[in-house]
């Protein structure tokens, strides 16, 4: 952080406004002197790809017009700190990384992990045991071990171990990890199945809660830090694929009695615990339930949440996300998953792939979440491999055929937040006199300003950036995101 920064935070004062899931905070700053600006654009119809594209000036300017449009930015008020923002390494991504040539591996390695080369993810997550995006259906355990002795990763160090580690000594040597279980072992399930969802037979619970601990204990054995976890994928969803349904009331019996306990007494209470791990429309509900009840709350330490169910239906809607970080603000939020689509070829170059990314993330930043993980980092050009032929979108595809390399324009969308947004960064006060643009800015450890501005008209929208009594005139153009950079 630089020394003008830094004399600015000493003279603040915290004043009590619980806001988007956080206190906000005031501090006397002036974010421009001395700065220099810069502006990086993706744009539709153009070559414009997290493209540097000039610089603003401001001008003293006290206030703005009617008629004129504006995103004011305050950076004396700060909100929630940020985690980090990132992807899902899955045995699908694995998969597909090792079968490309040595110099692909590389380059998608630096094209999401390296900060100045790339985006710099800073975030990710892994599944424990199969998942959809496997190539098979496979345990860590065998079968009617209950005691858990046959434990062995050894399933996951030919691909999916590798390519983590890879990726985090591509992103400096850190990069924040936790993990999610679709299913428990057929044999712990009352449908005696990984698949088509079923329950946790009461009888394996402590078992289960047990096979979270091998599973941190093997992954850190091998040099991988875990973070955290979560208590289940999706589990409210009977799927095709790995499932495993929790009532609300279950997933808060099985914290408090169980998971948390178990996580505590093997030493492993700072791993951080997730809970939900679902579709936002639903969260409120299973987060009361859960959270209310002090013994289950003192486990948990944020709401993981989905988008799924919304923008399939009627588009995204934030409401119950937004209830949620007013009624526990001390509970942070983090979208654990979100994919664009199906995976469609013809999506491969449509713009709303990479809008869905924009408008979920501005959207989620603002009401507070603090880390943002996407799906499957890298999946083949069918849009997988998948053992259920449940094929999605990734921002990056790889042609198998030929070993070219596919950038979806949701890699550069998601560009515009994990380049600039870094880890420790706190949202600052951001907001659009028009709904024709969308805005979210940050300010950075190191004191840059991050200001992001979305535009999903079909028209550029010329607007003013105001900032503290100065302003730029600019230009949003249509279909596009920009971030101003302020340093």
């Amino acid at each position: 952080m630089n020394k003008n920064i830094q004399n600015c935070f000493a003279g603040a004062f915290l004043f009590l406004t619980v806001t988007s899931n956080v206190f906000a905070q005031k501090t006397a700053a002036d974010p421009l002197t001395g700065k220099s600006v810069k502006v990086f654009v993706t744009a539709k119809n153009t070559d414009k790809k997290l493209t540097e594209s000039g610089t603003l000036q401001f001008i003293d300017k006290p206030q703005t017009t009617e008629k004129e449009i504006a995103v004011f930015v305050d950076p004396s008020i700060t909100f929630q700190t940020m985690l980090g923002i990132g992807g899902a390494i899955t045995d699908a991504s694995a998969e597909v990384f090792y079968q490309l040539p040595k110099d692909k591996q590389q380059e998608i390695l630096t094209a999401y992990y390296d900060k100045d080369k790339g985006i710099g993810y800073t975030l990710a997550r892994t599944n424990m045991q199969s998942c959809d995006f496997s190539s098979d259906i496979y345990s860590y355990i065998a079968a009617n071990d209950k005691d858990l002795k046959t434990f062995d990763i050894s399933h996951d160090e030919k691909y999916r171990i590798p390519l983590i580690k890879e990726a985090i000594a591509k992103s400096g040597g850190k990069l924040t990890l936790y993990a999610s279980p679709w299913s428990p072992p057929a044999w712990m399930k009352t449908n005696n199945n990984v698949l088509q969802g079923g329950s946790l037979k009461p009888e394996f619970r402590q078992s289960w809660a047990n096979f979270f601990v091998k599973f941190i204990n093997a992954y850190e054995k091998e040099g991988i830090p875990i973070w955290g976890y979560t208590v289940q994928n999706e589990p409210m969803a009977v799927q095709r694929w790995e499932s495993c349904i929790f009532t609300a009331e279950e997933e808060r019996d099985f914290i408090k009695d169980y998971l948390g306990p178990t996580m505590k007494k093997a030493g492993l209470s700072k791993k951080n615990l997730i809970m939900w791990d679902h579709n936002r429309d639903l969260m409120y509900q299973r987060v009361s339930t859960v959270l209310e009840d002090k013994e289950a709350a003192k486990y948990v330490w944020g709401v993981g949440y989905h988008w799924y169910e919304d923008w399939m239906k009627n588009g995204m809607n934030f409401e119950a996300e937004r209830r949620v970080a007013q009624a526990f603000p001390d509970k942070p939020l983090i979208l654990t998953e979100g994919c664009a689509a199906d995976f469609d070829p013809k999506l491969l170059t449509d713009w709303s792939f990479g809008e869905k990314y924009g408008m979920s993330m501005i959207n989620d930043f603002n009401i507070g979440t603090v880390a943002w993980t996407d799906w499957n980092i890298l999946l083949d050009e069918k849009g997988g491999p998948n053992h259920v032929q449940n094929f999605c979108m990734s921002p990056i595809h790889a042609d198998l055929k030929t070993g070219a390399l596919i950038y979806t324009n949701g890699y550069y969308y998601l560009g515009h937040f994990s380049k600039f947004i870094r880890p420790g960064a706190k949202r600052i006060a951001c907001s659009a006199s028009s709904n024709k643009l969308l805005s979210t800015a940050f300010v950075n450890p190191d004191g840059k300003l991050e200001i992001i501005v979305m535009n999903q008209g079909d028209t550029d929208v010329d607007y003013f950036l105001w900032i503290k009594g100065k302003a730029a005139k600019t230009t949003s153009l249509a279909h596009s995101i920009a971030t101003v950079e302020i340093r």
